[in-house]
């Protein structure tokens, strides 16, 4: 007498459904999802391309003149393209503004007053307060900076540099 293994209790499959899929089957099936992802990528990738392209970055004003103090920060959301921002006061004259989204994994980047860099702490990526460059870690490019212009007493972002 020979005894049925226990899985094929848990797991009744007849020899009929057993063909079902052949390998050729499941090769195209493989194919299509295949192709269906590259189209879509590439329709996102257009889709992103496309948006960049779109008209003038509108001016937004993002703090007044004397809001941070040397060596303060903020985070601000741009609605359009970039999303969260960090605005930085280096110095008496000067602000810095960019993405917080880091380059990597997208990440949210953070302010070291200390020593005057800008942390990714997810993957321990480093980028210059000064450019946005990227100073150590894994980000591939550096952070989206934004173009700020001084209209009186407010502070605005007129663009976005490449």
């Amino acid at each position: 007498m020979t005894q049925v293994p226990r899985w094929k209790d848990d797991f009744p499959i007849g020899w009929v459904d057993d063909h079902f899929v052949t390998r050729r089957e499941f090769a195209k099936s493989l194919a299509w999802v295949s192709c269906a992802s590259f189209v879509a990528t590439a329709a996102l990738a257009a889709r992103g391309t496309l948006r960049r392209a779109e008209g003038p970055w509108p001016p937004r004003k993002v703090a007044d003149w004397d809001e941070l103090p040397i060596g303060g920060s903020k985070l601000f959301d741009d609605p359009g393209l970039l999303g969260p921002c960090i605005l930085v006061r280096l110095d008496s004259e000067r602000y810095a503004a960019f993405s917080q989204k880091c380059t990597h994994l997208g990440c949210p980047v953070l302010y070291e007053a200390r020593q005057r860099k800008l942390h990714c702490p997810c993957h321990e990526g480093y980028f210059s307060v000064e450019d946005g460059s990227v100073l150590a870690g894994p980000p591939p490019r550096p952070l989206p900076r934004l173009e700020l212009e001084r209209r009186g007493a407010e502070l605005w972002a007129v663009g976005v540099r490449a």
